[in-house]
């Protein structure tokens, strides 16, 4: 696409700019809690509102039922047989607001405010996702105003349940799969290296849930009779626990890191001038220490080491004041972030043997699972990237890094799997928009550029 064409676009954005945040405010006052069912007809209202929106620019949109909320797919052929086809994934629910009384104001009145000097747009899912799908409708918006259609093809899918789990969306992708094939599958949900500095995300850690209850007596036994003799659920859960770890940081579940590749040489080098340190990462969350295994730098830990977490843990009595019992139960939540070829489902059955060959034999354990999805990573020589690259690179003014990300999106696995389709990550967020979190916030700047990105990156995606 020829440059004049999309400095032509370009400033059709920057005109429509105040109708823009016009539109975002609107999308933000709905109420898309997905994992309350009170937001049930709100959720349904937002997909509405999206599809409308959609077919204002050209699309081809419906909204789906599903089990759970609206999946809303859309379609913008226009651009020919012979020219690429783009799929782009974004979701309209929120976060619950709770705790309420933390906010500045009304979670769902959006407002702009001034927060360190910069403008932002302050709202419960401002930055997680609306924001961020806001910022490319905005510019397939003023694509189709400039040009009458888009550079390449286009289609959108929305989903209404990535907060409470994507429960629909697995068999709706399987459903639909003819439909949603694409040359490229494009995400939103990610964040820039800083204010300053996009980023292109190259790798996500898989993940599975475990939940773990040690039963013991029949019933909670008073600790003056029963101490010293009976089982306590709570000393064996913690030292299965602490046994998870050993003192240099290494998961000692047998063939834990089978799967496991050693970061090439040249990555470890790229990530050493990132000059990620426990000062930039972990000193605003109140701690000093990188915690992980030793002799890894901080950026590998978090984007290429496997871990191993206890997210909560419960037992005996909680309430208030004291009270001598030995509990019949103690459960742990715990989860694995994954890398490379590790397998989800061989990590959860390693580690329910591990778990079961501790608990004594007049003991149980039952296990519940919450979820399992491999590692994903991306080829540095993917023209796709490289096209990516070098269209955030112009808009910014510096070079675009490739940098890891310590969580998963499991969706990725599922287009790659079931579509065919290679993702490419993208996204204008900032770690302290506070996701979330109450006061959740998208930069003014990020919502602006972020627009402006996509024109170029999609412009560049179209010579493919």
């Amino acid at each position: 696409m020829r440059e004049e064409a999309v400095d032509k676009v370009l400033n059709i954005l920057e005109e429509d700019f105040s109708a823009a945040l016009t539109r975002l405010f609107a999308l933000l006052r709905y109420k898309s809690i997905s994992t309350d069912p009170a937001f049930k007809e709100d959720c349904r209202r937002t997909a509405d509102w999206l599809v409308e929106d959609l077919r204002t620019i050209g699309f081809e949109a419906e909204s789906h039922n599903t089990k759970g909320h609206p999946i809303i797919i859309g379609h913008h052929r226009q651009a020919g047989a012979e020219a690429p086809h783009v799929l782009f994934y974004g979701h309209y629910d929120v976060q619950p607001v709770d705790p309420l009384s933390l906010w500045a104001h009304d979670p769902f009145d959006p407002q702009l405010e001034e927060r360190g000097g910069h403008k932002v747009i302050a709202a419960r899912g401002a930055s997680d996702d609306k924001g961020q799908l806001m910022s490319f409708i905005e510019a397939l918006r003023a694509f189709n105003k400039a040009e009458g259609r888009l550079p390449l093809n286009v289609t959108v899918l929305l989903e209404g349940e990535e907060e409470a789990g994507s429960t629909a969306l697995l068999p709706f992708l399987r459903e639909h799969a003819a439909e949603l094939k694409a040359d490229c599958a494009l995400i939103c949900d990610t964040s820039m290296w800083d204010r300053q500095t996009p980023s292109i995300t190259m790798s996500l850690r898989g993940m599975v849930g475990e939940e773990i209850i040690i039963k013991a007596a029949g019933r909670d036994l008073h600790s003056g009779y029963y101490g010293g003799a009976a089982a306590n659920p709570i000393h064996i859960l913690t030292r299965i626990l602490a046994d998870m770890r050993d003192e240099s940081g290494r998961i000692t579940i047998p063939h834990f890191y089978d799967g496991v590749e050693e970061t090439a040489p040249q990555l470890l080098a790229d990530w050493e001038k990132l000059q990620l340190d426990a000062e930039h990462f972990l000193k605003p969350v109140g701690l000093a220490q990188a915690a992980g295994e030793k002799g890894r730098g901080l950026a590998e830990q978090i984007w290429a080491r496997p871990t191993a977490e206890i997210n909560g843990i419960s037992g005996g009595y909680e309430g208030e004041g004291f009270k001598t019992v030995i509990p019949a139960k103690a459960g742990a939540k715990v989860s694995f972030r994954l890398v490379h070829r590790q397998n989800p489902l061989k990590i959860r059955e390693n580690f329910r043997q591990f778990v079961t060959s501790r608990v004594p034999g007049d003991c149980e354990v039952e296990f519940r699972e919450y979820g399992a999805a491999p590692a994903l990573s991306l080829s540095p020589t993917s023209v796709w990237v490289q096209k990516a690259q070098k269209a955030l690179s112009a808009e910014w003014g510096v070079p675009a890094v490739l940098t890891g990300s310590g969580g998963s999106i499991p969706v990725a696995n599922d287009f790659r799997a079931i579509l065919g389709v290679e993702p490419l990550f993208v996204g204008f967020a900032l770690d302290d928009d506070c996701i979330h979190s109450p006061n959740e916030k998208y930069e003014l700047r990020s919502f602006r550029k972020g627009q402006r990105s996509w024109v170029r990156i999609l412009a560049e995606l179209a010579q493919i």
